[in-house]
């Protein structure tokens, strides 16, 4: 297709999670890990430890909440006022090694972005995950940088007398973005709602005609993206649900019963269609607009 004939983009919107990496492969190596030596060590039944853990995320808003196993009321009753990351301190290690070795970016992503951006067009990154794990993750994936702004809710509530830095387990400089803005989000603002993204072009300083935004979310990303009026994409090679331990996720995330119940609705019968699907991969994406400067 000539590029001529190409929408012009000079502002690209993306996802993070199972749009550039597979954030449910990184948090079910993590999660599963943690609450399979959980079990062995504790001996307490796997379905109790579960409930306890989805009622922690609810609380947190968060399904990455880093001082979890510290609250978990069946490990706090059978061990009263011992320190429960130090007893449990295998399953904590077991999980970071797991999580280290599954945080990858997809095939070509980082390639695609550098080429997107070689153009001139303006890269900004908008996920719903917090603060602390996402810029850990942009930066270890080496794309501080590469996006000119990442926009991200604040980090959850800790407990009283625990911060972000005493869960550190690296220097500072392995967190925090050097290069890429950091912005946070409104509390309790979510996808689809339109406000966020409207927010982002509006900084940006563009028109929704020169926008582009990809996601692997129907419900969530390309709901959202057309009720904006950008180009919508449909991160599809991302989609993680259906997948057979996707069913672990649903048991103890920090989602509401809708949110479950309306992504099993749209397996079978989507009401949403996106103008525009990557089916193999982000690198596709190149190929789709004419990125250029604004």
């Amino acid at each position: 297709m000539p590029t001529s004939r190409r929408p012009r983009v000079s502002l690209l919107v993306t996802d993070l999670d199972n749009t550039l990496w597979d954030w449910f492969a990184i948090w079910h190596a993590s999660f599963s890990t943690l609450l399979d030596v959980l079990i062995n060590l504790s001996g307490i039944d796997g379905t109790v430890l579960e409930h306890e853990i989805r009622k922690i995320h609810q609380e947190r808003g968060t399904s990455e909440y880093s001082h979890l196993l510290q609250e978990i009321p069946s490990l706090a009753d059978a061990h009263p006022g011992a320190d429960l990351a130090e007893i449990y301190g295998e399953a904590i290690s077991a999980s970071r090694s797991a999580r280290e070795q599954a945080m990858v970016l997809y095939p070509g992503v980082l390639e695609a972005l550098r080429e997107i951006r070689s153009r001139g067009t303006q890269i900004i990154g908008y996920t719903e995950s917090q603060a602390f794990y996402t810029t850990y993750r942009v930066k270890k994936l080496e794309l501080d940088g590469v996006m000119d702004v990442l926009y991200s809710p604040p980090d959850h509530d800790f407990p009283k007398g625990v911060n972000a830095s005493q869960l550190r387990t690296r220097p500072d400089s392995e967190y925090e973005l050097q290069v890429t803005q950091h912005r946070s989000t409104p509390p309790g603002e979510v996808k689809p709602s339109a406000r966020v993204l409207e927010t982002i072009i509006r900084d940006a300083s563009r028109q929704c005609t020169e926008v582009a935004y990809v996601g692997d979310s129907l419900m969530k990303d390309v709901a959202m993206a057309q009720t904006v009026g950008v180009a919508d994409v449909h991160a599809k090679y991302g989609v993680v649900v259906g997948r057979d331990a996707y069913a672990l996720l649903q048991r103890v995330s920090h989602w509401p019963e809708s949110d479950v119940r309306n992504e099993e609705a749209l397996r079978t019968k989507s009401a949403i269609t996106p103008s525009i699907v990557l089916e193999r991969g982000f690198y596709e994406l190149p190929d789709v607009f004419d990125f250029t400067s604004p």
